[in-house]
């Protein structure tokens, strides 16, 4: 059997590990031809610092939550492209309903708002109009671009955009609760487990880390262990046996549409509420997290958890890029330091990226049809 055949007939889990692994052996070799064995390990500590899986748990907030909604859209039979799109106006909208209400938790509601109307927009576009849904994608995710920025300039008198407050700690959720025990022994549980080197940085991430964790496990469940996860399976694998068996085909795809823009908008607030601001600038401050979300459910093969890992891999060595600029540690150019998570992940994806598109994705349907 040949190594590429083994790699094929690995599991989803075992397969991120190897890809995974390689990543970190791309990136290290790659970091080795530039300078001594003391550059490496300097490299590998900043790897292990406490301060990169902080970093990397809240890169992956939105990215996670992106995939999570792509998963969903794409397995019902809906490519959804726009999930960048969706990323940017939720980050918006949770940023300006913050602003009004002084709650971030409102802000939530109405990042998660406004990226479920552009979600449903898209929906009807493509299952009702029968859209190309690539160029439908494309056109949500221009929209987007160009109606947040122009929508702070309007409402904030900047593309730039303060919340005016950000996401409590998960330790200062506890200490507020109220309740005797939780915000004693509770607090000083996670202030203790706070001190673990590297792994500490679990216990004081944001409480959004942790829903992320929560929506990873809800979507495998709902998938995989629910009706309405069957009807998402059979609408993008045979949409024609769906609608046999009595369910509407296009209720399942709009139902998948909306949920993957709410799983989009949770991740877009999310990441403007997390720094308490809203970016507008250029790309904005998704800067492409939604494409990469593609990328990281592809290479999960369609799986909430192993489209986890993917954005775990991506993070982590995002989190260290940045580690290393402010370290500099490395005698190359910063740009060049800032292009390592993405060439890794191509390269990962060339090599062990094999997935299989649900049957149906891209394709229209319509009761009756033969």
């Amino acid at each position: 059997m040949s190594a590429t055949a083994a790699v094929s007939d690995l599991g989803t889990r075992a397969r991120l590990a190897v890809a995974g692994a390689a990543a970190l052996f791309l990136s290290a070799g790659a970091l080795a031809l530039t300078g001594s064995t003391d550059v490496l390990l300097a490299v590998l500590a900043l790897l292990f610092e406490k301060s990169t899986l902080a970093a990397a748990l809240r890169l992956s907030v939105p990215i996670a939550f992106a995939a999570l909604g792509g998963i969903f859209a794409e397995k019902s039979g809906v490519i959804n492209i726009g999930l960048e799109g969706l990323l940017i106006v939720s980050a918006f909208g949770g940023v300006y309903v913050t602003s009004i209400t002084g709650s971030v938790w409102l802000g939530l509601l109405g990042g998660v708002a406004v990226s479920t109307l552009l979600a449903l927009l898209f929906a009807i576009v493509c299952i009702e109009f029968r859209a190309d849904q690539i160029i439908a994608g494309l056109a949500i995710w221009l929209i987007a671009l160009g109606l947040a920025p122009f929508a702070s300039t309007v409402v904030f008198g900047s593309t730039n955009a303060s919340a005016g407050t950000t996401f409590p700690s998960i330790g200062r959720l506890l200490a507020n609760s109220g309740l005797p025990v939780v915000s004693t022994a509770g607090v000083a549980a996670l202030d203790a487990l706070a001190g673990v080197p590297f792994f500490g940085a679990l216990f004081e991430a944001s409480p959004m880390v942790y829903l992320m964790f929560v929506a990873v496990g809800a979507s495998w469940w709902t998938l995989n262990r629910t009706s309405f996860g069957r009807w998402v399976h059979a609408s993008g694998e045979n949409p024609k046996a769906l609608d046999t068996a009595g369910v509407r085909v296009s209720r399942v795809r709009y139902a998948a549409v909306l949920l993957s823009g709410v799983l989009a908008g949770v991740g877009g607030a999310a990441l403007s509420l997390s720094l308490g601001q809203f970016v507008g600038n250029g790309p904005t401050m998704v800067n492409g997290k939604g494409f990469i979300a593609i990328v990281t459910y592809l290479l999960g093969n369609y799986n909430p958890v192993g489209a986890l890992l993917s954005t775990l891999l991506f993070a982590g060595l995002d989190a260290l890029q940045l580690s290393l600029q402010g370290q500099n540690v490395l005698a190359i150019p910063r740009p060049l330091v800032r292009t390592i998570p993405y060439v890794s992940v191509i390269v990962v994806l060339a090599l062990f990226g094999k997935t299989r598109l649900p049957e149906a994705a891209g394709e229209h349907y319509e009761s009756g049809e033969e």
